[in-house]
């Protein structure tokens, strides 16, 4: 069978990728935040306080990348860095209550847009297609 790029996953996934990536940074633009760094801030939201490294492992971003989305986040005084309790080269990221409450903002709208992108999926087919695409992306590892 001759390869056809429009039914290879790859291609299939970069456009919708590219879709989406599109449609939620026109959402986030008002507020001053790119979807990298709503990333960023929404593993803090969850767990505020985490180190550098770990943030590198959650998000799946290099060191050096990680560290300039850090860096613009803390001049629009979103989020912190402090010395590690226990560790004098590292710094943990927190968030600043303008950060926190940049949640209540932004949330709600990548919900909306969660909505639009699974409104012809069933709950099922959106959950069964999260799990397709995390052993996906757990394979791509080796």
């Amino acid at each position: 069978m001759p390869f056809d790029i429009e039914t290879s996953v790859g291609f299939l996934l970069a456009k919708a990728h590219q879709r989406l990536f599109a449609r939620f940074r026109d959402i986030l633009m008002p507020h001053g935040v790119t979807p990298p760094q709503f990333a960023l801030l929404a593993f803090l939201w969850k767990r505020d306080g985490l180190s550098q490294t770990e943030l590198t492992e959650k998000t799946e971003v290099d060191r050096t990348t990680l560290s300039g989305l850090i860096d613009r986040l803390e001049k629009q005084g979103l989020v912190a860095r402090i010395p590690h309790p226990g560790d004098r080269r590292a710094y943990l990221v927190t968030l600043t209550a303008a950060g926190r409450k940049l949640e209540a903002e932004l949330t709600p709208l990548a919900m909306s847009l969660r909505q639009q992108i699974s409104a012809d999926l069933t709950a099922d087919e959106y959950e069964q297609l999260c799990q397709l695409l995390k052993r996906m992306r757990g394979a791509c590892d080796d």
